[in-house]
């Protein structure tokens, strides 16, 4: 019957000795033979043992995941449930990386990246993960045509209540409150009028008012927030 050696057993199996040392003094993998000098003789046993480790290793599984699915059999399946759930969660990650950077990508220059990656990070420092992606799959659902229009809708109101902030017009005028009631719906567009998400928008807004109106194209201090806030008040 044919016995390994260390040496040959590591060039068999693609696997440094210094790995099959390590397993057989933690008891995963040993030698079930010794030469009468003392050297390791692995028997075709071990060899389909070390296999079975290196499958199990390649699947993603620790040597303690590993050790135990080789004890038992019926540890197998919980292992590779939760080992497919961790896969599945980290292609999901991965998809929703690759949707960032392709968006991200898309029509920006090196000067505009660098102020989205601002952006991005201002605002994950104010909403929970849950509402981000409450917010991606919601300007997702409404898809790019639809996200398009509302935002040449709110720049449209922007438009008309600067005009009226020229022209002196009260914040309590029909007119005005009504153009607040419209920025209101286009807003709930997006937050699908949830107050948390309101309230982590409003709070990132009083807190980071240059960075967030140097992207959306106009000036923190014109005073128009506070005019859309009286107005509202007059709803």
């Amino acid at each position: 019957m044919t016995r390994w050696s260390i040496g040959d057993l590591a060039k068999a199996s693609g696997l440094t000795v210094r790995t099959l040392h390590h397993y057989d003094e933690i008891g995963l993998v040993g030698a079930s033979e010794r030469t009468t000098s003392g050297h390791r003789r692995y028997t075709p046993e071990d060899v389909r043992r070390l296999y079975q480790v290196r499958s199990l290793r390649q699947l993603g599984l620790s040597l303690e995941e590993v050790r135990a699915a080789l004890s038992s059999s019926d540890s197998l399946r919980p292992l590779f449930e939760a080992q497919l759930a961790a896969l599945t969660e980290q292609a999901r990650q991965v998809d929703a990386l690759r949707s960032r950077i392709a968006a991200l990508l898309d029509g920006h220059t090196t000067e505009s990246l660098l102020s989205t990656l601002e952006m991005m990070s201002v605002y994950e420092s104010y909403f929970t993960a849950e509402q981000l992606g409450d917010l991606r799959s919601r300007a997702a659902s409404l898809g790019t045509e639809a996200v398009e229009a509302l935002k040449t809708s709110w720049l449209e109101l922007v438009k008309q209540l600067r005009q009226h902030m020229a022209d002196g017009t009260p914040p309590t005028d029909p007119r005005v409150v009504e153009l607040s009631r419209q920025w209101d719906a286009l807003g709930a567009k997006f937050t699908g009028g949830d107050p948390a998400i309101q309230a982590a928008a409003r709070r990132s807004w009083e807190e980071n008012k240059t960075a967030i109106s140097r992207q959306i194209g106009w000036p923190a201090e014109d005073g128009l927030v506070d005019y859309i806030g009286q107005a509202r008040a007059a709803q």
